[in-house]
């Protein structure tokens, strides 16, 4: 954590100093406002804590309760988003109180009494050591709690408007602020009553019964699977051996997902109620927590159940739709104009809650969306930046729902019916990758370069979130994590890891360094006049050597900014790489040195040679503030071909 460069701090350094939003933010909904997120669920807070970085932006999120959420239906946190909570500043946190999952237990009929179950198996959670980071269970209105300080101790000092429903909007308005928003008191004196804001921008996080969606005339499309599970999160005494384990119980009278809770006595039980009839669901929607309850010994029978309290409870049939679009622009007009109103989370893909995606999803959805909001609304892109979130979010959703068929179905098949024993447990572990949220790869595009030299970084692909790993900072000897310091402030990360050579010694990393400051090519000429030199970019250096090899005097300026008032050195740039756990090593990185660029939301935007300084240029002209983009593209990209796809230049 970095503070005192604006001047010494005596207090919580958690708190940033306020920004033009949050000096002058009124505490009552204004009548105009640039971003109005509807829904302070997972992806509307997450969306809120990034906007809330950006300090003259002025953003607010309504909620149709009174207050805070008091119990949380989702409680899945896997392991990318925890590295996400990490870019937040709470990760550390948020561990130390929450349920760790290390292992999952397997049970399934005794073949010597198929009405007994019998423990088969038991795989980590992470054999193959995909993330540093921990999958967690913890109670979503604290992730709630963790985004809400977020956005109180940010520039914008934001805070959750409670009390407000969605009821309708209009694109189209003249003036800067051209969406209508129409909004229905639900708490305090002037309950009942309506009120209209304007917006630059709407972001729909309302959940699966989204008016946000309905207001731009998206519908979910999918499937009902006709099955339905009953869920409760209870405190119970038993004698079943694995409670404070993750299990996936197989009995001869149906199946049970079996989630340890935080707090070390609460546990969750999906149970499963068998196949619904169609023409009678109100019949499994009215199951008694008695008859879920009775159930439930049945299944993990010779065990049993001794309830003694239960928090929350209920039914629900799995079913999987989606959108097939998350803005309000329709196919036919996509060349003709960018979003103005968009949707996260369930309010366009909904799933079984099993397989414990649909927060994570969610939250990645608000990620994606929110920096790019900012960046468009602070001037530093083009508002073509925002026609990118339908387009890779969307192919998300859809990977997620055809692997949650294929989980939720194999947790409802009977014992007899599978091909092998082990079938279950051998998927799980198979597919550990996709759960714990490492599976998504966004395809080439205005913000996502080709993998032409990925074999300089085979460990970074190209479109993946940045894998972190260990490195020395050579200022004070510190080993960290290089991926931690990456923190959600909407800065784009470029990671020079240098060549063979020491600096000061005239290398091609020293060289990079002299372009990266001194040319007018260089993406970091596009900061604005007055802000720090890290303002929009945060450059780092890896060298090959042991730190105390590195001498810091030698480093190239570009790499130690001045920063601050008083322009104070920062030396939280310059790194060696871990001489017992290289990372040149661990992500396949090439001796001669390569570049890589990764975006605001930690997705790796491109691999590139240390030479390759034309490249670096090209690839971020079309992201740049807009005024600068003709500039730019004349500058580096002479030989664009007259096919070659426009690039909107309009703010």
């Amino acid at each position: 954590m970095q503070f005192h460069h604006h001047g010494y701090v005596s207090g919580d350094p958690r708190v940033q100093p306020a920004g033009r939003v949050g000096l002058n933010r009124p505490e009552e909904l204004p009548d105009e406002m640039d971003v109005l997120i509807v829904g302070a669920g997972p992806a509307g807070m997450l969306a809120a804590a990034q906007l809330s970085q950006f300090p003259n932006i002025a953003s607010r999120i309504i909620e149709r309760r009174p207050g805070r959420l008091a119990i949380g239906k989702a409680d899945g946190i896997q392991c990318r988003t925890v590295e996400t909570f990490q870019a937040f500043g709470f990760a550390e946190r948020i561990i130390a109180e929450a349920y760790q999952i290390t292992e999952t237990a397997f049970w399934k009929p005794d073949p010597a009494d198929p009405s007994r179950i019998i423990r088969t198996a038991r795989t980590p959670d992470d054999p193959a050591g995909i993330s540093e980071f921990p999958h967690l269970v913890v109670n979503q209105a604290r992730v709630l709690d963790y985004f809400a300080e977020c956005m109180a101790y940010s520039p914008t000092r934001m805070k959750p408007d409670y009390g407000y429903e969605f009821q309708g909007l209009k694109v189209g308005g003249q003036g800067d602020y051209p969406v209508t928003v129409t909004l229905l008191h639900t708490a305090g004196p002037n309950e009942g009553q309506e009120r209209t804001v304007k917006a630059k921008y709407v972001v729909g996080a309302d959940g699966a019964r989204s008016q946000v969606r309905r207001a731009i005339g998206c519908t979910l499309a999918g499937d009902q699977a006709n099955h339905a599970w009953g869920v409760m999160d209870v405190l119970a005494v038993t004698d079943f051996p694995d409670i404070r384990l993750k299990s996936a119980i197989q009995g001869e009278k149906g199946s049970i997902l079996l989630i340890p809770r935080e707090g070390g006595h609460l546990f969750r039980m999906y149970v499963d109620l068998g196949e619904v009839d169609p023409n009678n669901k109100g019949a499994v929607r009215s199951t008694s927590i008695e008859e879920i309850l009775d159930k439930a010994n049945d299944i993990i029978h010779p065990y049993t159940l001794d309830v003694r309290d239960v928090a929350w409870h209920s039914v629900y049939e799995v079913g999987h739709r989606l959108t097939d679009r998350f803005d309000d622009v329709l196919p036919e007009d996509r060349s003709t104009r960018t979003p103005r109103v968009f949707i996260t989370g369930d309010a366009c893909h909904t799933h079984s809650a099993k397989a414990g995606q649909g927060m994570n999803v969610s939250m990645q959805d608000g990620f994606n969306l929110a920096w790019k909001l900012g960046h468009v609304l602070e001037g530093r892109g083009p508002e073509s930046l925002l026609s990118t979130y339908s387009e890779e979010r969307q192919v998300v959703a859809k990977n997620l729902i055809d692997f949650d068929k294929e989980w939720s179905t194999l947790m409802a098949r009977k014992p007899e019916d599978f091909a092998s024993p082990s079938e279950l447990e051998d998927f799980y572990v198979r597919t550990a990758e996709f759960p714990a949220g490492f599976m998504t790869q966004y395809t080439p595009s205005m913000l996502i370069g080709t993998a032409e030299h990925q074999d300089l970084a085979t460990g970074f692909p190209v479109g993946k979130r940045f894998k972190s790993a260990p490195v020395v900072r050579v200022g004070d000897a510190n080993p960290v994590h290089l991926g931690h310091h990456a923190k959600a402030d909407g800065r784009w990360r470029i990671y020079v890891f240098a060549d063979l050579a020491r600096p000061g010694t005239a290398s091609a990393t020293d060289q990079l360094a002299e372009w990266f400051a001194e040319s007018p090519e260089s993406p970091l000429a596009a900061t604005p006049a007055g802000a720090d030199p890290d303002a929009w970019f945060d450059l780092k250096v890896i060298y090959q050597q042991s730190h105390h090899d590195i001498s810091f005097g030698a480093v190239p300026a570009v790499f130690k900014p001045e920063v601050g008032p008083f322009r104070l050195t920062d030396y939280e740039k310059v790194y060696a790489a871990d001489q017992k756990e290289d990372i040149f090593e661990q992500r396949g990185l090439n001796r001669n040195g390569v570049v890589v660029v990764v975006r605001p939301d930690q997705y790796v935007a491109n691999v590139l040679p240390l030479t390759a300084t034309a490249e670096i240029s090209a690839f971020f002209a079309p992201l740049l503030q807009p005024q600068r983009q003709k500039e730019l593209l004349s500058a580096t990209l002479p030989a664009v071909s007259s096919t070659a796809p426009v690039i909107s230049l309009t703010a």
